[in-house]
């Protein structure tokens, strides 16, 4: 009996032993993996930041031992989402910053103007969020009212899109700007031979020179609590669309003294300077950072009426938009860019403006392949031109269609509007979409981008049947846009995405399953835990 005794203990040493140890196992979880090879899972362990091993709780514990064991307790789990087309450290400053969002009328704005400055007594007041559609005299405002409260401090508030801003005299006087001043690539708004302080596009920027630029540390703050913010809404990984070298190299000195955790797609500014220190420098690549693309400006936003289009705006007669370079410069930009293993990002929203890039981005991409060259936004595009899209990749922002879908048909009529925020045909023609929101300019929250994807409504469930939803994503392919085929959209997908082994081990827990809950309770989801790279980065308290 002894020796039998002996022997059992034997095995069960020799058994234990045979566990490997790991740094986490998540069990008894719901598991999305977004993987073809295997879809669903109920376990995985972790180790040194990487996912090792994917399966059935029983088989996971049977292999693997850890100090820390998670019991996800049958929450659905998700690979970490990306946000394809964001503004983090704008995100981040605007928080630091009047926030107008919301606002209903022009006398709104001024009111929160005057709290605001109350409380902080600025010597420059900017800010972000004020759009004239939501009001009931749906017109650009002039700057009488604000002059009269602000007579000598200057003030500089950007639309809510950042393709437009209202500024008083003040801040007009400390730009040098007069009537006389020049505009291109935009608009400087007149009236009864006056400035009315609006500025469109790329004329705001004889405005924005003028403006105190952040410090070193109030831009690391607020990177901080921005990635705190995507952190608590399941974020991963964001794509930072329009950086100046200076913003990129404190991003990535922040990540590598472990200040910053966030995982960031950086596209630089496509400006001459960026252009030639980036194409002889080469591609720069960390787990944390990589910069491989550069942000091009096509036109301007719908809203602002700086989109260009193929005819007059339907609301505006002889208007067109204005592209915010010139052609020839569009062109010799993507030559350079098509040299080189860069990615090149342009956004445009006009239906010309959408044609001229995608013609562009074909003859520059002549006998090369697999470029991944992205229009962003691709927001009204003609029926005839999306075979264009067959190479290159859309990177959409649902959000857009729920915020624009009360004016937008105004601007360009019930015909061009078919073919607006058309996500399933660009879908079709690509084979994928990444999906972002184009934060601060919408909600950071990505359930929302999921909710208004699937159901095409905004958060008061306008309209009752959705939103042309011929155009509407299935809930498969939204997530499938918020994790994989947007890291593909980075040449990310071998790293990122998907909860596969060798991957890094990014991942989500929410308190309820997007995938199959009524899609009106999708925009209450919350996150229970965020994770990148095996550590935990939030948990709900």
């Amino acid at each position: 009996m002894k020796n039998i005794l002996l022997l059992v203990s034997i095995l069960l040493v020799a058994c234990s032993q045979k566990k490997e140890t790991v740094d986490i196992l998540v069990t008894n979880a719901n598991i999305y993996t977004v993987s073809d090879s295997l879809p669903k899972a109920s376990a995985f362990a972790i180790k040194d930041g990487m996912f090792v091993a994917i399966g059935e709780s029983e088989e996971i514990k049977n292999k693997y031992q850890s100090n820390q064991v998670i019991d996800a307790e049958g929450k659905p789990v998700y690979p970490g989402l990306i946000d394809a087309h964001c503004h983090f450290l704008g995100m981040g400053l605007v928080e630091q910053k009047v926030r107008l969002e919301g606002t209903k009328s022009y006398e709104e704005v001024l009111e929160v103007l005057v709290d605001f400055q109350k409380k902080n007594q600025l010597s420059y007041i900017t800010g972000r969020g004020w759009d004239q559609n939501d009001w009931e005299v749906k017109e650009y405002p002039t700057n009488e009212k604000l002059d009269s409260l602000f007579p000598t401090t200057p003030v500089a508030i950007r639309r809510v899109d950042g393709h437009a801003l209202l500024a008083n005299q003040a801040a007009i006087d400390l730009a040098g700007v007069t009537i006389d001043t020049p505009a291109s690539g935009g608009e400087i708004l007149k009236k009864d031979g006056k400035l009315t302080g609006v500025f469109i596009d790329a004329p705001m920027e004889l405005i924005r020179s003028t403006i105190p630029k952040p410090t070193i540390k109030e831009s690391a703050q607020a990177l901080k609590l921005a990635a705190e913010k995507c952190f608590s809404l399941g974020l991963t990984t964001v794509n930072e669309a329009g950086l100046e070298r200076y913003e990129i190299k404190l991003m990535d000195s922040l990540q590598q003294a472990n200040e910053l955790k966030m995982r960031i797609y950086a596209m630089a500014s496509a400006s001459k300077e960026n252009l030639d220190y980036y194409l002889k420098k080469g591609i720069y690549k960390t787990d944390y950072m990589n910069v491989r693309s550069f942000k091009y400006y096509g036109d301007g936003a719908l809203g602002s009426r700086g989109a260009v289009m193929k005819e007059p705006y339907s609301d505006l007669d002889h208007h067109h938009g204005a592209l915010i370079f010139s052609v020839d410069n569009l062109k010799e930009t993507a030559r350079r860019i098509a040299n080189s293993d860069f990615q090149m990002n342009t956004h445009a929203i006009g239906d010309s403006t959408n044609y001229i890039v995608l013609k562009t981005y074909k003859e520059a991409l002549e006998g090369k392949e697999d470029r991944r060259w992205k229009i962003e936004h691709a927001q009204i595009v003609d029926e005839k031109d999306f075979h264009f899209f067959d190479k290159i990749v859309p990177s959409i922002q649902p959000t857009h269609a729920t915020s624009d879908m009360y004016w937008a048909e105004d601007r360009v009529g019930k015909e061009r509007i078919k073919n607006g925020y058309a996500y399933k045909k660009l879908l079709n023609n690509y084979g994928k979409v990444a999906l972002g929101t184009d934060f601060p300019v919408e909600k950071v929250n990505p359930m929302l981008t999921f909710y208004a994807a699937v159901a095409r409504k905004d958060l008061k469930g306008y309209p009752e049947n959705g939103y042309q939803m011929e155009n509407a994503l299935t809930r498969e392919e939204t997530l499938k846009g918020m994790t994989i085929w947007a890291a593909h959209s980075n040449f990310e997908e071998q790293e990122k995405g998907s909860i596969e082994i060798g991957k890094f081990a990014d991942f989500v827990i929410l308190d309820r399953d997007i995938m199959t809950v009524d899609i009106n309770e999708v925009p209450e989801a919350k996150v229970l835990k965020t994770f990148i790279g095996g550590e935990l980065v939030y948990e709900k308290k």
